[in-house]
């Protein structure tokens, strides 16, 4: 986004790796600041808010990827479990999508708003009871969200990845079980989400609204691959 004119602001929890974010983008000639931010906090996302708009005195795209998946068996899992993984992705892309609207609905003109979702939000998984279904529930905020807020001009739509090489460190080969039902055999880069992202937050993207798109390899859309 920062390669095509938005001033950005990246936030993230830990503020080394937002101003390592925004150091990048500004190395390579783009307007960028940090703001350490917990999207589960509701101060800290009002504060992040407030940073964009003192500086550039608007807020015309919010694009809400904080997340977190870790895995536990359904039986196992205990409460600090599901509230985290849900507080962090479902209620903070809430809290976020509620704020920014609120501030775009004051400026007057409308905005865009992308929500990461998930192929795991399709479907299920073994130990991903939390997170599929904080990432489901995304895909139908997204949908509540687009309805509420198009009298306002305000679009409001999803990038739904799939398996994405984030940590090339220590993520290994794709899987077997996720290679076998993609008719791309290979993980997707951040890049590839991104200009998804990209794409859903332009003025192109003017006549599309609560809808999930995928960058997942075909994932979602694969039935039988034999034959």
């Amino acid at each position: 986004m920062a390669s095509e004119g938005a001033r950005v602001l990246a936030c993230d929890i830990n503020g080394e790796l937002a101003a390592e974010s925004a150091r990048t983008i500004q190395s390579a000639g783009g307007v960028a600041e940090a703001c350490a931010m917990d999207v589960s906090k509701r101060d800290n996302v009002q504060h992040a808010v407030d940073q964009a708009v003192f500086a550039w005195g608007r807020l015309d795209i919010l694009v809400c990827s904080a997340g977190v998946m870790e895995r536990a068996p359904f039986l196992e899992m205990d409460d600090t479990h599901w509230l985290r993984v849900t507080g962090i992705n479902l209620h903070g892309t809430f809290m976020c999508g509620q704020i920014v609207a609120r501030q775009m609905v004051a400026q007057g003109d409308g905005g865009r708003i992308v929500n990461v979702a998930s192929n795991s939000g399709v479907f299920g998984g073994r130990g991903r009871a939390a997170y599929g279904a904080s990432k489901a529930g995304v895909i139908n905020l997204t949908q509540s969200m687009a309805i509420e807020l198009a009298e306002h001009n305000i679009l409001v739509n999803a990038v739904g990845p799939g398996p994405t090489l984030t940590r090339p460190d220590v993520q290994g080969e794709l899987m077997a079980s996720a290679q076998n039902r993609m008719p791309l055999k290979r993980y997707g880069l951040p890049e590839e989400i991104a200009s998804v992202a990209s794409f859903l937050a332009s003025d192109e993207c003017s006549f599309t609204t609560g809808h999930v798109f995928a960058a997942d390899g075909g994932f979602t859309i694969a039935g039988i691959m034999e034959g």
